[in-house]
């Protein structure tokens, strides 16, 4: 994986020339900080997978993933209403390849959780984010902080996968390689789109990329009213708040950090397992789960302290 130049250390050129959000409700979440905005969208990701998990045998695998980018695509093509006209040969290739990235790591995913349980398919699909953060990382520290993430991801996964269907652990690591290009890409339609208008025309491509196999597998499935119900559900939840959240803390917060972030995954799993489902935490999960949180608040806290030193020295 090539290291990420632009998304990993943004120039104030770049990050000046997309323009702020008007007012509303893009500006109402950005108050939150980027890393509100990171841990907001990670939660909704959380209750939009549960739901997602109890549409598969409605629609597939592949059904469930057509319905949430279907639905993603319309409101957001609706909401944000993209302008398709002044924009650079780069920016049209910068999203098509965003799109790409979105469809391919939702339909390696569900495709995972197809074979495997849920909390180590989140587990094995957060390596990718984290190999993304030591790989654009320029600080001996992070590598720390990255290490202590990953040993907390593998005891959260039971301290090993053995026992799992090395076709869903393979899945799940190809989602995290795709979840590691959609932070690079992401970042990358942030800076070059205003608001969420990159992001919605990114849904729209995977919607038309993955559609066709959604039909392939499901076909009139797809038309049921609750099946329709309940995928516009999980496509609010798992792609229109979380990519929007994220996109917009991508402006303001490096790749590697972001990544670092991302780790959290797993532990907002587990814990609205116990909260919501009363799946009662072990003590290894619980250390995992401690593990993981902090080498967030380090990462956090070491780019924050970079941010400060420079701007004294600035």
């Amino acid at each position: 994986m090539s290291t990420p130049d632009a998304a990993a250390t943004p120039s104030p050129t770049l990050t000046r020339a997309v323009p702020e959000p008007s007012a509303g409700a893009p500006r109402r979440w950005g108050s939150l900080g980027p890393v509100g905005l990171v841990l907001a969208g990670g939660i909704s990701v959380q209750f939009g997978g549960a739901l997602a998990v109890s549409l598969m045998p409605r629609a597939g695998a592949l059904g469930v993933v057509a319905l949430r980018l279907l639905v993603a695509a319309i409101v957001l093509l609706v909401v944000c209403r993209p302008r398709l006209r002044g924009h650079s040969r780069t920016d049209w290739s910068t999203v098509i390849v965003f799109g790409i990235t979105m469809a391919a790591m939702n339909g390696l995913f569900y495709q995972s959780v197809a074979r495997i349980p849920l909390g180590p398919a989140v587990t094995l699909e957060v390596l990718g984010p984290l190999a993304l953060s030591v790989l654009s990382s320029r600080r001996a520290v992070n590598f720390v902080w990255a290490g202590l993430a990953l040993a907390g991801v593998f005891l959260l996964g039971g301290g090993g996968f053995g026992s799992l269907d090395p076709i869903g652990v393979v899945f799940a690591l190809a989602a995290g390689a795709m979840w590691a290009a959609y932070i690079i890409f992401s970042a990358r339609t942030g800076r070059r789109f205003p608001q969420a208008d990159g992001l919605a025309l990114a849904m729209a491509v995977g919607a038309v990329l993955f559609l066709p196999l959604g039909i392939a597998e499901s076909g009139t499935k797809l038309t049921d009213p609750v099946t329709i119900g309940l995928g516009a559900a999980v496509a609010i939840l798992s792609s229109v708040l979380p990519y929007t959240l994220e996109l917009l803390a991508l402006r303001r917060l490096p790749a590697a950090t972001f990544a670092i972030l991302m780790s959290l995954e797993p532990a907002v799993a587990a814990t609205a397992g116990f909260l919501i489902l009363d799946q009662a935490l072990s003590a290894l999960q619980a250390l995992a789960i401690a593990l993981v949180i902090a080498a967030s608040m380090g990462a956090v806290r070491t780019q924050v302290g970079r941010g400060r030193a420079k701007a004294v020295t600035g």
